[in-house]
């Protein structure tokens, strides 16, 4: 069984580990949490979704909740919909970038944004004790459908960029859905914003056409077509359409960590403020945020606990390195449909092109990797690493991170997946590389991997 349960919340396979009956008591937990209110239900596009849908459906009506059904939906429409609906949570169908036969469950809270630590432990428990609020059939739940639900979403990111100034730029953009979620209203975002919109992968059928994850090795195809169509810019979205990733008007892949980046760079110029990022990231926000004078801070790896972090010193804006924009006004999740706003509105007031943004702030080379190794041997792997870099200055809150004056290196166990992930990053990229590469050698070495 494949069964990966967090306060994250669930990923597995169907037929293993997926099956309706967990499914159903899942939910059933959620709704009790939700003490039978209101819940949005969205999902992303894969095949096994509409199984997912009904017995998550079953397991939120059980225990008397009012289900607003979505359908198909991106990850951050999910969470702009609790809060525009006054929902008491939500669910997000969605595996992620996980490969096709997977699915899962994302719960969100009534602030819009993922469980965190404490709401996850409480659901964990309830699906331990499995003493779920079932009502009597005469308070059974409804389902109401739920039509055009971009639109709030759409509203809140359009009050933050200039709409206008974009629309006159005309610009023509290589869209890569890859057969997700996001194939449903991003084409339609671009296109209120004035667009000249190339779409790939615009069916949201889950049948990926590439590696669901947007690096640089999944995305060749999408750096052709920017070249082809002399685009202005591409945008790759994951499956659940909340992490982009940018390629520039030369057909590059500038990378995912530059995604939050460049939100960063464009919003403190604007309003200058607190920055929460993940330990993770990239050091490019922590210069962009010097550069501004605003105040920066890392959280544990973890959307819950970026958006925790965020909460607590009243970040401006926030995310992770794996481009994910977590842009307040809009909610508390992470969201490709305010990067991409962010990164138009940016080329709208700069003027000039994409690349000449990306020379304009500071270059690291990071590289990440990472090691398939069951959870028990995780520790094992920290502690060897440890021992192989004896001068680095070495932080053990979230994983094993060694940092040294123009460098640093992570080894974490991941949240969703049973691997660790081994990221280095350096001014140049051969020492990144080497360096990711030296840990990984160490850590199998030690393991026996």
């Amino acid at each position: 069984m494949q069964r990966i349960l967090s306060i994250s919340g669930l990923r597995a396979v169907a037929g293993d580990g997926l099956d309706p009956c967990f499914l159903v008591e899942f939910a059933s937990a959620v709704g009790t949490i939700a003490q039978g209110g209101k819940i949005v239900v969205s999902r992303d596009g894969r095949s096994t979704g509409e199984m997912v849908k009904q017995a998550v459906l079953a397991g939120l009506t059980a225990t008397g909740c009012q289900v607003i059904d979505a359908g198909i939906a991106t990850t951050p429409t999910c969470g702009v919909l609790v809060t525009a609906l006054g929902a008491a949570g939500g669910i997000q169908i969605t595996a992620s970038h996980n490969p096709i036969p997977w699915n899962g469950l994302k719960p969100f809270n009534s602030q819009g944004g993922v469980y965190n630590r404490k709401q996850g432990e409480e659901l964990l428990a309830l699906l331990e004790s499995k003493k779920f609020r079932y009502v009597p059939w005469n308070q059974i739940g409804t389902v109401e459908q739920l039509e055009s639900p971009a639109q709030p979403h759409f509203e809140r990111v359009f009050k933050l960029v200039d709409v206008d100034a974009i629309r006159a730029k005309k610009f023509k953009v290589v869209l890569d859905c890859n057969r997700g979620s996001g194939a449903v209203a991003t084409p339609k975002l671009l296109e209120e914003l004035g667009c000249d919109v190339i779409v790939m992968g615009g069916k949201p059928d889950g049948q990926f056409e590439h590696t669901p994850e947007p690096l640089a090795e999944n995305l060749t195809s999408l750096c052709e077509a920017v070249r082809k169509h002399q685009a202005d810019i591409g945008f790759a979205q994951d499956p659940d359409a909340d992490r982009l990733a940018i390629i520039d008007e030369q057909g590059n892949y500038i990378g995912e960590e530059l995604t939050l980046a460049l939100a960063v760079d464009h919003v403190l110029k604007q309003t200058p403020g607190p920055v929460v990022v993940n330990g993770s990231t990239s050091r490019v926000t922590a210069d962009l945020a010097a550069k501004y004078g605003c105040d920066f801070y890392r959280s544990h790896v973890g959307e819950a606990n970026v958006v925790t972090k965020m909460q607590e010193v009243n970040a401006i804006i926030g995310g992770e390195g794996n481009g994910g924009v977590i842009e307040p006004q809009v909610g508390y999740v992470r969201d490709s449909f305010v990067s991409m706003a962010y990164a138009l509105d940016g080329l709208t007031s700069r003027g000039g092109t994409l690349s000449q943004w990306v020379k304009s702030i500071p270059s690291y080379s990071i590289v990440k990797s990472k090691i398939t190794c069951p959870q028990n041997l995780v520790q094992d792997a920290c502690e060897a690493l440890k021992k192989s870099f004896p001068d680095a200055n070495a932080s053990e809150a979230d994983g094993l991170r060694l940092d040294w004056e123009n460098s640093w290196v992570q080894v974490r166990a991941s949240n969703t997946e049973p691997i660790i992930r081994v990221i280095a990053e350096a001014s140049d990229a051969t020492e990144a590389e080497n360096l990711c590469d030296k840990a990984q050698q160490n850590i199998r070495q030690a393991l026996g991997l």
